[in-house]
């Protein structure tokens, strides 16, 4: 974030990923909400956005072009404008968007700030890695796998919306590390502790019957081994269950911390403002700082 005035601050972001499904018009889309999303978490507005691409020079160029033409899409219905960008030559098509965003500073939400007390919301439910790391191996059901590209191409600005409406003391979006990897940023950059409710976490239909059968992502294995040192698992909860609170999402949802007096204003704001779901996932503690209680 850089503050040009008492009045505006820029927020400045860049993400970009592979194609997660075959339809490079929703990878498009995909992508370019997940950009948006920094902007989105730190209650800010996205005004201008440039193209980040990487695409191999012998694949048809109609591939890229619909790729560009679901990102511009997605960019126009969060009123931000593509303004140009950049291409490589890459083996692996790669895309996303580097945003600029505004916020009036001192109204910017942190992810470093939640307080013990504090209520954990999320705004979409998990599970898209492991339905898409399905889609690839070609394991899914097609409904299964609509529910999560539908899910992922949602913009988050109606949680940012709802959160700046009532007011939240820290949020980050949620994606490649998980929901409990983000968390982990989260309470330890303020200093508290917290704890999930596996119960109580939103998830995708058909995520749990594809762990079942032994489809999860790298990334998601390598998310559950780098909170391990942080996170108290509680006995009843089984390696599926960790999977899944661990799930690599791209563009999930926000996680937001909430005094405990403005969660109900939170969870009728989110639904108002049309938000995927609105759960109420865990709690901040006064624990030991920087770890995370994981219940059933």
């Amino acid at each position: 974030m850089y503050r040009l005035n008492d009045d505006t601050a820029l927020i400045v972001t860049v993400d970009f990923f592979p194609p997660i499904t075959d339809d490079p018009y929703e990878f498009g889309a995909i992508a370019a909400a997940n950009s948006l999303s920094d902007v989105y978490a730190m209650g800010g507005k996205p005004l201008i956005a440039l193209n980040v691409v990487g695409f191999p020079a012998s694949l048809d160029k109609e591939i890229l072009g619909k790729t560009l033409q679901g990102g511009y899409a997605k960019a126009a219905e969060a009123e931000c404008l593509i303004v140009g960008g950049h291409t490589v030559d890459d083996p692996e098509p790669k895309y996303g968007l580097s945003v600029i965003g505004v916020v009036e500073p001192g109204k910017q939400v942190s992810n470093a700030n939640a307080q013990s007390g504090d209520v954990l919301v999320l705004s979409k439910p998990i599970g898209t890695g492991i339905i898409t790391t399905a889609g690839k191996q070609g394991v899914v059901d097609a409904d299964v796998l609509a529910g999560a590209v539908d899910n992922m191409a949602a913009l988050n600005r109606p949680a940012s919306q709802a959160m700046q409406r009532v007011g939240v003391n820290a949020a980050t979006d949620i994606t490649g590390f998980g929901l409990l990897g983000h968390l982990k940023s989260m309470v330890k950059g303020s200093g508290v502790s917290a704890e999930v409710n596996l119960s109580a976490v939103p998830v995708l239909p058909g995520t749990r019957d594809l762990l079942e059968r032994g489809v999860a992502p790298g990334g998601t294995h390598r998310n559950v081994g780098s909170v391990n040192d942080v996170v108290n698992w509680h006995a009843d909860l089984t390696d599926n269950d960790r999977m899944l609170l661990c799930d690599a999402q791209t563009s999930g949802g926000l996680l937001m911390s909430v005094p405990s007096s403005k969660a109900d204003d939170l969870i009728a704001a989110l639904r108002e403002e049309g938000a995927p779901c609105a759960a109420v996932v865990g709690r901040v503690t006064a624990g030991v700082a920087g770890t995370i209680i994981a219940n059933p």
